[in-house]
């Protein structure tokens, strides 16, 4: 074990963020901290390094052991360019070469006991130099920079001179080149493309050392990280596996408890209802068992409900009209900027039903795409016409498409003004803007809030096509798997950019790869993309792009129409659930020990059921019995007196058992259950 966090817990003001954590990480382990925006991740990260002290509990690092920090955002203040900057975290390997450089002066110019003292000094700096990979430590920082995406001609660039992204790359690139026995890493992904968290994810792979990520970004989870803390509500839960075993074992062990949870409350709510029942018996041997079933039930450790997810969207998308079958048609269109050609003599048409994500390195024109579709921007030449019946919905990263100046409420109501106020505070509510938040300015807002608006809109406008630039960005993990739900069931037709590997995997139908401007088309998911993209990108980028047609398609897939596709998709689900397949013995087994068990219970109901009525019946019975031998026609007839007694004495004999066999009946479903 190398890092241990125990009995954690931090509070800011009322609000307790982080109630009694513990976990502990091993050496050359690599772990995930998850959890909802708010949850307290970062924080976490920071009580670890040392730049917060928990209200309570202790974080422990090895002896010797030494701990290197990435902050989800970086002011790196440096008049060095971004290559002396890297370079200077090998400092210390640079001043041994200078001074094997001097030692080898000196020693031409030396004999004697000096030379040998000089010698030795020299073998022990080689070795040094050599076990610190001293020969390669200018192709390793060149390495390092390159893989976080810089270009080579980027080297020389002032530090001063770079966005905030860069600078988080910059302060990355020199942690890594640190090598520390534990890197804690809050949002690596954020400013990389998909090229550079490939590198990334490699390079954490066969990192030795131990790490610690936060990171919204799950396909980058599930490749590299085999443990997941998740923060929920203050508390920590461990799980081992990458981030698909997480989520798989977290749904489970939720339903798990929510069942344990239901059952204890029905248990609890029988046992109220057995007492109630006895008691009402009034007699003795019943209020005996009733009060033993009191204690009993007052010795119950009553489950807690499981928390509910309270900040989860509740969104729905689905279209007030169908489409044409031809969606969008691109024909020979091209863009630039000056110099800089994005994409050339593009053709590109999009089908009802598809799901099409858009992808490449940044600065390729993805989003540029987008807005001249949506006529934000003009393209250089060509056209766009959109299909029969086509109704667009716009996500823009940038939130362009809200207005500042208006309150969240003002911006719902104003673009559907039939809506009155508790429907217009209804939606807001699904996307977690209650009370007076709803008259927040659009201004104020963090770049989530403002997605979770424009989410909102988007659900409002009830399109039949959705154009989305990078629609997971800002949101947390719930929130994305949420919309991942909506948009698999989305009925009308999606093209969009992201970056999000997981989210493209689990939607996309088809993948557009910008690269060498043009568009390579895959007509699969993320894996798919994966399988055939260096194959298909050394036969399509060696080539010029052919006019009129820049959307080449990959695989075996090739011609086959949305239509077919479906058609395809059906007769393979239609053949996996096909009734005649053959069901295993177990399978039977199971079912008839159901069947079994269902009628034994039904049969026990029955059976209380009917007590239930013979109990009503002779106790009404007992009752008139009571009322008759007050009257005095009848405590004077001594032979109605005899027989009335004697029918009291059977209604009693007959209750006795009823009662034993009553409670009897509550006790059997008490164990069953």
């Amino acid at each position: 074990m190398i890092l241990s966090c125990s009995n954690i817990s931090k509070a800011f003001g009322s609000n307790t963020v982080l109630e009694q954590i513990s976990f502990h990480i091993e050496e050359h382990e690599k772990a995930a901290i998850v959890g909802i925006n708010g949850a307290g991740k970062s924080t976490l990260l920071k009580i670890i390094i040392g730049q917060l002290s928990p209200d309570s509990g202790e974080v422990v690092l090895s002896k010797g052991k030494t701990i290197g920090y990435l902050a989800q955002h970086q002011d790196l203040e440096s008049s060095r360019t971004i290559y002396e900057e890297v370079l200077e975290i090998k400092r210390p390997v640079i001043r041994m070469e200078e001074r094997i450089r001097e030692l080898e002066l000196q020693m031409k110019h030396t004999d004697g006991q000096k030379l040998e003292n000089l010698l030795a000094e020299y073998d022990r700096l080689n070795h040094q130099f050599e076990l610190e990979n001293g020969y390669a430590y200018k192709s390793e920082v060149t390495g390092v920079l390159k893989g976080l995406g810089f270009l080579e001609d980027e080297f020389n660039k002032p530090v001063t001179t770079l966005s905030g992204g860069q600078k988080t790359r910059v302060s990355l690139g020199k942690l890594l080149l640190s090598n520390p026995d534990i890197i804690l890493l809050d949002e690596p992904t954020n400013h990389l493309d998909m090229e550079s968290i490939s590198w990334l994810e490699n390079y954490l792979l066969n990192y030795s050392g131990s790490v610690i990520i936060v990171a919204h970004d799950r396909y980058f989870l599930n490749q590299v990280v085999k443990k997941i803390v998740e923060l929920e509500q203050g508390h920590s839960q461990v799980y081992l596996g990458n981030y698909e075993e997480y989520s798989r074992k977290r749904a489970m062990i939720r339903q798990a408890q929510m069942k344990a949870y239901l059952n204890q409350q029905q248990e609890i709510k029988h046992q109220q209802e057995v007492i109630t029942k006895l008691k009402s018996f009034n007699r003795e041997k019943s209020i005996k068992r009733a009060e033993s079933r009191e204690k009993l039930l007052s010795k119950i450790e009553v489950l807690e409900k499981p928390a509910e997810i309270k900040d989860a969207m509740a969104i729905t998308l689905e279209p007030r009209t169908e489409s044409g079958n031809d969606v969008l048609a691109i024909r020979n269109l091209s863009k630039s900027f000056g110099p800089l050609t994005l994409f050339s003599c593009v053709d590109m048409d999009i089908k009802k039903g598809e799901r099409v994500a858009i992808i490449g390195n940044n600065g390729t024109g993805k989003s540029t795409l987008l807005k001249i579709i949506m006529d934000l921007l003009p393209g250089d030449t060509g056209e766009i016409r959109p299909g029969s019946k086509v109704h667009v919905g716009y996500y823009d990263q940038e939130q362009q498409v809200l207005h500042p100046e208006k309150t969240i409420f003002d911006e719902i109501q104003d673009e559907y003004p039939d809506m009155d106020n508790t429907r217009v505070r209804n939606v807001l509510a699904a996307f977690l803007f209650t009370g007076d938040d709803v008259f927040k300015r659009i201004s104020d807002l963090s770049g989530g809030e403002r997605g979770r608006v424009s989410l909102a809109k988007l659900m409002l406008s009830e399109a039949n096509f959705l154009i989305l630039d990078e629609p997971t960005n800002h949101l947390d993990l719930t929130s994305k798997e949420i919309l991942e739900d909506a948009l698999s069931h989305y009925t009308g037709t999606v093209l969009y950019v992201s970056h999000d590997r997981y989210f493209i995997n689990k939607t996309a139908t088809r993948i557009l790869e910008l690269t060498g401007q043009t568009f390579i088309n895959y007509l699969g998911n993320y894996d798919y993309y994966l399988e055939k993209k260096e194959e298909l990108t050394k036969v399509y980028t060696g080539q010029a792009p052919m006019s009129g047609l820049s959307v080449k398609t990959a695989g075996p897939l090739s011609g086959l129409t949305a239509s077919t596709l479906s058609a395809s998709l059906s007769a393979q689900t239609a053949e996996n659930v096909w009734p005649g397949k053959p069901k295993d013995t177990a399978g039977k087994m199971d079912w008839k020990a159901q069947k079994k068990e269902q009628a034994r219970i039904r049969k026990r109901q029955n059976d209380q059921k009917k007590a239930e009525e013979m109990i009503q019946q002779l106790e009404k019975r007992d009752g008139q019995i009571d009322t008759m031998l007050t009257l005095e026609e009848v405590y004077t007839d001594v032979g109605k007196l005899v027989e009335l007694n004697q029918e009291k004495e059977e209604i009693s004999k007959k209750l006795e058992v009823l009662y034993d066999l009553w409670a009897e009946l509550a006790e059997e479903e008490t164990t069953k259950t």
